[in-house]
């Protein structure tokens, strides 16, 4: 019998070399469901597109409307009158000519010039100046120096690309800022804002300005004939401003409701068209969850025909799992046929051999009575023959059981007070190695479950026999049964966890010892058949390599399971069992194949027809420990 650890037992903690196990669903757009990305990304594409036109139409209309203002600012600059009236100012009276004749020489004096704030004045009062236009008159002072002389031709030119426009500051005699306000009445500008607007190149082009409180205005400078007066005129781009305002808001809404409705029409025609896909996920969804790992399979779940056309994405898919499908099923199929073939062939060859082995076991006791005339050697001999014959039937009996579990033979199902078969099978233990400790720790009620008591005790005599046989004279062998929620650690009789009793109180029957532990190289292998300790094919221990394969195979028919943990000076086999009382009437949910399924004709033996004494149906309780049979155990801790 073969110790090791495959899973940790229940309470541990399941480790790699890097550290405790961690698990998680991926989160973000790596998570989301195929539908859900396809949906994302055309509402991001479509939301995308939108803004761009948006944005492109905004764009466009801003430049027609400038380019309207700019027009409108053009019309305007050319309302400035001149400097002074032109010709000379006429007394009344004189230098009028009358009907019929020449009136008398008229008298003339030169008209007077206007100043800033008065052609400022005059301009912003004309007709068809609206609310919000801006005028300013910059009376230049004649050069005094020669720089004032360079600054004011470098007025007269454009300044090249990049820089700045020379400054009027030095050059400015006489200045008026003004504009018509909402009600119609000019409003003069100063400090900042005047000075703004004085900083405009005199190149005749269109500029954009802040003025403070006005938003931004368009201003165009020009000189006036006279070469020696700044004339600025400006329009606002509130109205420009504004239709652009309500133009993006118009656009984002639009936009907003028709990324709304294409999602809702977007999502309508995804489903429908991934409808397929769906179908053919749902297909290898319950082949996922058939019971694949033993037994016959069938797989008749294949993708519909409708979803295996060729010509199509989804139809590729669809042929290609029903292809697999197809292979998957002839290969369990013929797995399914090798493993019947096989199960036959040992229930047959074990059921055969145990006649001869009874006869050898026989004949062999026969020799008792006379063994004291024959000579040493002979008798030695006939010793050794009765031994191994018993050693003989005990593994013919394990693989017979173990063939019979295999085919799913029904077991005895009754109500088994696992309190009391753990206190006896420690008795029994303890009188088998009486040089190991043995201890009990068990719950103040006893724990009931149903199944076979017989094939449980053989269970815990394996166990314990596996804890005597793996650990020193000396060590501490604990058995501790406890009642507790269904615990999550697997194992490798963790698929019938998922039969009945999977979500009630389980009774976790624990053996424990403080043995040296089991090599990592066996963890995976614990509740394999013939899976050894040592390496060699010695049977110096008295083990068969079956007791754990047992153990697991029994566990598993009960519909529980078994794990095992080991690291030095701790080593724990665990076993989960439902709990609960069985129903005479019921028949064993596990039982997948009618007595003598695999048994050949008139194999159907009444129990212990052909067993030796102290054996169960021609299996003995555990195969490493033939003294089980005396009672007797060690005070409770």
């Amino acid at each position: 019998m073969t110790r090791g650890a495959a899973v940790p037992a229940h309470g541990e903690t399941s480790t790699h070399a890097g550290g405790p196990t961690r698990t998680g669903r991926r989160r973000g757009p790596a998570g989301w469901s195929l539908r859900t990305r396809l949906l994302a990304l055309l509402l991001a594409l479509l939301a995308v597109m939108s803004a761009v036109i948006v944005f492109v139409i905004a764009v466009a209309l801003r430049g027609v409307l400038v380019q309207q203002l700019d027009d409108r600012l053009q019309e305007a600059s050319r309302r400035w009158g001149p400097t002074n009236q032109s010709g000379p100012l006429l007394l009344p009276g004189y230098g009028i000519d009358v009907p019929g004749g020449m009136g008398a020489p008229g008298l003339a004096l030169p008209r007077p010039d206007l100043t800033a704030d008065e052609r400022v004045g005059a301009f912003l009062d004309g007709r068809g100046q609206p609310p919000g236009t801006l005028g300013a008159v910059f009376e230049l002072r004649v050069p005094d120096t020669a720089a004032q002389g360079s600054a004011r031709e470098a007025l007269r030119s454009a300044p090249p690309p990049g820089s700045p426009a020379p400054d009027l500051t030095s050059l400015i005699e006489s200045a008026a800022v003004a504009v018509i306000d909402d009600d119609g009445t000019p409003v003069e500008l100063t400090g900042v804002d005047a000075a703004t607007v004085a900083q405009i190149p005199l190149d005749g082009q269109e500029h954009t300005r802040g003025i403070s409180d006005r938003g931004d205005y368009r201003l165009i400078a020009h000189f006036d004939p006279d070469g020696q007066t700044v004339l600025v005129t400006g329009v606002p781009m509130n109205e420009v401003s504004a239709t652009l305002t309500e133009v993006a808001i118009a656009g984002a809404i639009v936009a907003a409701l028709g990324v709304l409705a294409a999602g809702i029409a977007g999502a309508a025609i995804i489903r429908v068209t991934l409808r397929p896909l769906s179908r053919v996920a749902a297909t290898a969804s319950r082949v996922a969850e058939l019971p694949l790992d033993r037994g016959a399979v069938d797989l008749m779940a294949v993708a519909p025909d409708v979803d295996t056309d060729p010509r199509t994405e989804v139809g590729q898919v669809g042929a290609a799992l029903n292809r697999m499908l197809g292979h998957i099923g002839a290969a369990f199929s013929a797995r399914h046929a090798s493993e019947t073939r096989m199960r036959q062939f040992l229930a047959d060859a074990s059921h055969e051999l145990r006649t001869p082995l009874a006869a050898i076991s026989g004949y062999a006791e026969l020799t008792r009575r006379t063994r004291d005339t024959v000579p040493p050697d002979v008798a030695y001999a006939m010793g050794r023959v009765e031994s191994e014959s018993a050693r003989m039937t005990a593994l013919v009996s394990d693989l017979l059981l173990l063939a019979r579990l295999d085919s799913g033979r029904p077991l005895v199902r009754e109500t088994v007070d696992l309190s009391r078969l753990v206190v006896d099978a420690v008795s029994d233990a303890h009188v088998a190695a009486p040089e190991h400790r043995f201890e009990l720790d068990l719950p103040s009620r006893p724990v009931a479950v149903a199944g076979d008591p017989a094939r449980l005790h053989q269970v815990l005599a394996n166990l314990l026999a596996n804890a005597r046989t793996h650990t020193p004279p000396g060590s501490r062998v604990t058995a501790r049964l406890t009642v507790e929620p269904e615990p999550s650690a697997p194992g490798p009789s963790g698929p019938a966890a998922n039969g009945p009793g999977a979500d009630r109180p389980s009774a976790v029957l624990s053996v424990i010892d403080d043995g040296p532990g089991i090599p990592d190289a066996l963890l995976p292998k614990v509740f394999e058949r013939f899976a050894r300790g040592d390496s060699s094919r010695s049977r110096a221990a008295g083990s068969t390599g079956l007791g754990l394969s047992i153990v697991a195979a029994v566990v598993e028919a009960h519909h529980g399971r078994v794990a095992a943990a080991s690291r030095p000076g701790r080593t724990a086999f665990t076993v989960v069992l439902p709990l609960g009382t069985a129903d005479p009437g019921a028949p064993d949910p596990g039982a997948l194949d009618p007595p003598g399924a695999l048994d050949p004709p008139g194999a159907l033996d009444p129990p212990g027809a052909l067993d030796p004494p102290g054996t169960i149906d021609g299996c003995a309780p555990d195969a490493a420990d033939p003294a089980v049979t005396a009672a007797g155990t060690r005070p409770h801790r």
